[in-house]
């Protein structure tokens, strides 16, 4: 991350803190973000969508619906993250909205990079390169992906609106696309 957009977020993340959720934590945030991402990309590669609803947008979760009954098992298999396995995350963009009719909503996209065991081609279509690490020795040499997915998370701050965090936006890249 870049020095600019590391302080334009700690910004972002004050105005918060003053004007919508005085309780708000980065840190209380990005780990309810892991642990959201771990059980919806679970979900998605078991394609259990029904069990979305309350955790997706509805326009998310219809393109969702399309996309996963047209992935090959292998890439399914790929979008599944256990909360152990994500090995970083950083937040990609903060933004604070407000609609025409004056809803206040905070939008936060966050970045994550997780290891997978899933049987990927080394390279996808495209031209683009999978990382791959290799663990054990030669006789139990397991082999796991290093693959990137952005969430999305939004939250309305209008006053009565219930304090949930949504995922409106969902990318997989080489994988759900």
């Amino acid at each position: 991350t870049s020095p600019f957009a590391w302080l334009r977020t700690r910004f972002y993340y004050l105005l918060i803190r003053l004007y919508f959720d005085q309780e708000f934590s980065v840190e209380e945030f990005t780990r309810g973000a892991k642990q959201a991402f771990s059980v919806v990309s679970k979900l998605l590669s078991q394609r259990k969508l029904d069990l979305l609803d309350e955790l997706v947008s509805p326009e998310v979760l219809q393109v969702l619906k399309e996309k996963i009954s047209l992935l090959p098992d292998n890439h399914r298999d790929a979008l599944a993250a256990d909360i152990d396995s994500i090995m970083y995350t950083t937040e990609g963009d903060v933004r604070i909205y407000y609609d025409d009719d004056g809803i206040k909503f905070v939008s936060i996209l966050m970045c994550f990079w997780y290891l997978n065991g899933a049987n990927l081609p080394d390279e996808v279509p495209g031209g683009a390169k999978v990382f791959q690490i290799v663990f054990g020795d030669e006789s139990t040499k397991e082999k796991k992906h290093l693959l990137t997915a952005n969430y999305e998370f939004q939250r309305e701050f209008t006053e009565g609106a219930k304090p949930d965090w949504t995922i409106t936006r969902i990318e997989h890249p080489r994988l759900l696309e």
